[in-house]
């Protein structure tokens, strides 16, 4: 189940609380009681590993403002 930040306006303290993603845009009340409370935006870092190397790109088309391919370089 996700967790989702959010910050009371009242007391200005942060709380976590782990829901369904069908509550995400429910309210939430602050562990103190107050109800004037809004979600924060949070990242999540992805991590991990791999037994293959990661593939090796092309390289970036040279000449122009878009690589040449419209005849502008």
């Amino acid at each position: 189940m996700p967790t989702y930040a959010y910050r009371c306006r009242e007391c200005t303290g942060t709380f976590e609380l782990q829901r369904p993603m069908s509550e995400s845009g429910a309210p939430a009340v602050c562990p103190d009681g107050h109800a004037d409370t809004v979600k924060l935006l949070t990242t999540i870092a992805l991590t991990g590993s791999s037994s293959s190397p990661a593939p090796v790109s092309a390289p970036a088309p040279s000449g122009g403002c878009c690589g040449g391919g419209c005849g502008c370089g």
